[in-house]
């Protein structure tokens, strides 16, 4: 289980679960259109996170009889699921609201508790989305976020990079739409906003459904680490010509390693044991992602 990621799910849970009910409070008493969409993206938020904590905790179980290689995959379904919660709840619920309200607009009451409840939180999400960065700083490395992320293989901590930008995004959609729903005196631009926040959610769930649906299915490891392993396996004088580097995440932190590997073929089989033995060992040390390695002498004809 990463740690930094569970740090990352729990702060933005703390955050969403203190705005959520003040968001809904505060739509049932100014009727705003677009203060109700926040309330259910923040209810969304704050269910993917429970649900992304179980999946943390799923895919820490061992390896059994019935799964093999563990259970670390667990976490990459339950982020896909995430991805479908928004898709399905938070965006098409605020996307209904917001047509309706544009279709049968009601005048606002007072908004001034729209402003302190988006105020807070804006505090409150600006907060978690500056842990959820600075944690996601910790992995990327020298790597941009974008290249950070298709290479990511820790969709938990994505997950909740991709939510709480979406939040911000849209807490200011919110506050711009109140603000001139207040300012024109007609309550469609409150409409607008809930409907513009809606859309903000589906692009952030067709962009998450689409980056763990690789994990999901099986990614190999980053081409770095495959290039490592074969210049290990290459080093030996005893190895004639590696044929395939195949690597598989199992999870976050577990990289499934298969190699086929053409060997001298005046080699003992008592050295060749040992060989095997040897280069496992010195994958595994240099890169402590790899927990299982199978390798196969074949000659490079027959693969």
């Amino acid at each position: 289980m990463s740690s930094g990621s569970k740090k990352v799910i729990i702060a933005a849970l703390i955050g969403n679960s203190l705005i959520s009910v003040t968001k809904f409070m505060a739509a049932s008493m100014t009727g705003s259109s677009a203060m109700l969409s926040e309330g259910i993206h923040s209810l969304v938020d704050t269910g993917n996170q429970i649900l992304l904590l179980y999946g943390l905790k799923q895919a820490a179980k061992p390896a059994d009889e019935k799964f093999p290689f563990g259970h670390g995959k667990e976490i990459y379904f339950w982020s896909f699921v995430v991805s479908i919660l928004i898709f399905a709840v938070g965006s098409g619920i605020s996307i209904y609201e917001g047509i309706h309200h544009i279709l049968h607009p009601a005048e606002l009451k007072d908004p001034t508790i729209n402003y302190i409840v988006l105020g807070l939180a804006l505090l409150f999400e600006g907060a978690a989305l500056f842990f959820a960065v600075s944690e996601f700083k910790k992995v990327k490395g020298d790597l941009g976020y974008f290249q950070a992320v298709k290479r990511g293989k820790d969709p938990a901590l994505f997950v909740v990079l991709f939510e709480d930008s979406a939040a911000m995004i849209g807490l200011l959609v919110a506050l711009v739409g109140i603000a001139l729903a207040q300012y024109t005196g007609n309550a469609v631009f409150d409409g607008m906003a809930s409907v513009v926040i809606g859309l903000i959610l589906g692009a952030t769930a067709i962009w998450l459904a689409v980056e763990t649906k690789g994990l999901l299915i099986g990614e190999s490891a980053d081409p770095d680490t495959i290039a490592g392993i074969k210049k290990i396996v290459s080093s030996r004088v005893s190895v004639e010509y590696v044929n395939e580097v195949l690597t598989l995440h199992m999870g976050p932190n577990y990289i499934l390693v298969t190699l086929s590997i053409e060997f001298n073929d005046n080699i003992k089989v008592e050295k060749l044991e040992n060989l095997i033995h040897i280069l496992t060992e010195e994958i595994k040390g240099e890169y402590p992602d790899v927990k299982r390695v199978f390798i196969e002498a074949e000659n490079r004809e027959t693969v």
